[in-house]
């Protein structure tokens, strides 16, 4: 099979930007409509915040003192299933394109096809990651194939929303970091291409780390080379003007908070460390966007991970990375440090915003809970059996994300039995005729248990704890990717239970949620909240251990005592007046209530800033 990428448009390189186009550059700065310019940018991202707050957002963003909103889009939030591509509701950028038009902001859209952003699978779809043979981010024919009918879609409508004709949109980004990932120069050149050929006519460039073998992997001639970074600003700069000296320097991305994962520390950058940072750049005559300027929240099963090398980092629920714009839109002292900073640039004809005061939150109380079925009986009960010799992956089961129960009747013969999970994505709780008897991690697992010389009922519940976002194992598979070994003899005859959570309805939650008696270890379990007027609060769940939370029929997110985040961000266009019915799917240990609190509980802080050696 030939892996030449197929012809998109005839498009010489170097390319220079249309004359129509917002913003362009000349001697070393950067132009709007022939004027010097300032990109005063900051991250927010549509898909972390739900629809009814974009606006409300939006302006916390323009009282900041920034003139442009920049976002990816992530295509596996838009084409879950194959060929079903949705851009309504929670998806629809041209409104939240518009609406920040209607706030006075400018908008850079950063469509990858990969985005990394700590999202599941850097937004590329776990069912073309996971088809035999694919090579994601390279010239190979059947990716670019798959990418080009996504571009279709996705393309045209960002063009439509460009300055050109009357939209926000002033930019767009090649690709995302791909000197980070791989040099496959054809391939980034075959996506500018591709959007070029659709349409796109504003400024196009690439944002790389700032090394010498980022730039070279990601950036192309005749295009502005950005940088992403979270200190350093000088070097930054330098290496940029000693290779492109015509060129604007711009941080597509200046980091002033971070991420975190389960079961490490909070992220934290004091407000005093990043406005410095954002200062100098400033100072030395850049543009800049802040990540995340509001970073919202993981929903659903969406969060993605990173592998160090030895293990699986997965990112907790919140995405609210310390951002100058808390997670509930609260605004933070960073914010008025940046504020502060950023205000000397609105230039003489933009006053800026008065900040908004913080969203109102509902009154604290404690919320009793209803232990419901239990969690092997309704589990089982949830979705139809599918039946294998061996075990099924995630994406041998057409799932994405969510929990797979695995069940096998093996015979044990008599004594201590070692029993082997190999290729393990990511973590499995262990059972033996019905008993809990081991958690398993990633890759190879062992575990023992007694044997009789009789078969044993053995269930393995695997969760897939989010897909690597970032590196070299982009794509991985989930589930059981090996097989289970009792000593060295494999354990054939499976049965598997789907249970893909997040694209379970309000009948679907209900339906498990009474499909079998209670018991007093784990299961699903429900709490009744009231409310006379929606707002915003923080789910706290003391006392259980690791499960999933529903909102109605909103999968709210992962929870897990290893913390940090012991709350889960509830946003008041989720209630609605009157009674609301929260799900719990407990995996582990029961808590006895739930609580409602005023505040987050995001784990204890780290001063974190990110330095490229």
């Amino acid at each position: 099979m030939t892996t030449s990428a197929p012809h998109t448009a005839a498009a010489p390189d170097p390319l220079a930007p249309s004359p129509a186009a917002a913003l362009a550059f000349a001697d070393g700065t950067l132009l709007r409509a022939g004027r010097p310019h300032r990109v005063l940018a900051g991250s927010l991202h549509y898909f972390r915040v739900r629809p009814e707050q974009w606006a409300d957002r939006l302006a916390r963003l323009a009282a900041l003192g920034l003139n442009t909103v920049d976002t990816y889009v992530p295509w596996n939030f838009h084409e879950r299933v194959p060929g079903e591509v949705r851009f309504d509701g929670g998806r629809d950028l041209a409104r939240f394109a518009g609406l920040a038009q209607e706030t006075g902001l400018d908008v850079i859209v950063r469509p990858g096809p990969y985005i990394c952003a700590e999202w599941d699978n850097g937004g590329l779809p776990a069912w073309l990651t996971g088809t035999p043979g694919m090579r994601p981010r390279t010239s190979y024919r059947p990716f670019l194939e798959a990418v080009g009918r996504w571009f279709d879609e996705l393309v045209p409508r960002i063009a439509a929303l460009q300055a050109a004709r009357g939209g926000p949109v002033v930019a767009v980004q090649i690709e995302n970091e791909y000197g980070s990932y791989g040099d496959d120069r054809a391939y980034v050149r075959w996506v500018r291409d591709a959007l070029v050929a659709r349409g796109v006519t504003e400024l196009l460039y690439t944002a790389d780390g700032p090394t010498a073998l980022m730039q070279d992997g990601g950036s192309l001639p005749g295009h502005l080379a950005a940088a992403t970074f979270g200190s350093r600003p000088d070097q930054a700069a330098a290496l940029l003007r000693a290779r492109r000296r015509d060129e604007p320097f711009f941080c597509a991305e200046f980091w002033n908070g971070w991420f975190d994962h389960w079961g490490e520390k909070h992220h934290v950058r004091s407000a005093a460390s990043a406005a410095d940072d954002v200062g100098e750049i400033l100072d030395a005559g850049g543009s800049v966007s802040l990540y995340m300027a509001h970073g919202g929240t993981n929903f659903g099963l969406w969060a993605g991970a990173n592998h160090d090398g030895e293990r699986l980092q997965p990112t907790v629920t919140s995405y609210d990375s310390d951002a100058p714009i808390a997670e509930h839109g609260a605004l933070t002292p960073k914010f008025h440090a940046l504020r502060e900073r950023l205000a000397a640039f609105a230039g003489p004809d933009r006053a800026l915003p008065e900040p908004p005061a913080d969203p109102p939150l509902l009154t604290p109380r404690t919320l009793e809970v209803t232990r419901r079925a239990a969690l092997l009986p309704a589990l089982r009960a949830a979705g139809e059996p599918v039946r294998a010799p061996a075990p099924l992956s995630f994406e041998e089961l057409g799932q994405s994300s969510g929990l797979v129960l695995y069940t096998a009747e093996p015979l044990l013969p008599p004594g201590r039995q070692e029993l082997t999970v190999t290729g393990l994505h990511d973590r499995a709780q262990v059972f033996v005729d019905g008993t809990p008897v081991a958690v398993l991690d990633r890759e190879t697992s062992s575990f023992s248990v007694p044997g009789t010389g009789a078969r044993v009922r053995l269930d393995l519940l695997v969760e897939n704890q989010g897909r690597i976002n970032y590196g070299p194992l982009l794509g991985q598979g989930k589930g059981i990717l090996g097989g289970v070994r009792v000593d060295r003899r494999l354990v054939h005859g499976w049965t598997m239970h789907r249970l893909p959570l997040d694209e379970w309805g309000r009948q679907d939650v209900g339906r498990a949620a009474s499909a079998a008696p209670c018991d007093d270890r784990a299961g699903f379990a429900t709490a009744r909240l009231t409310v006379t007027e929606p707002a915003d609060s923080f789910l706290a769940l003391p006392g259980f251990g690791k499960g999933f939370v529903w909102v109605g029929d909103t999968l709210l997110g992962r929870y897990w005592e290893i913390g940090p985040q012991t709350t889960l961000y509830l946003p008041g266009p989720l209630l609605r007046a009157g009674e609301n019915i929260l799900t719990v799917l407990e995996l582990e240990r029961f808590g006895d209530h739930l609580a409602l609190t005023d505040r987050p509980a995001l784990g204890p802080a780290e001063e974190y800033v990110e330095t490229f050696g």
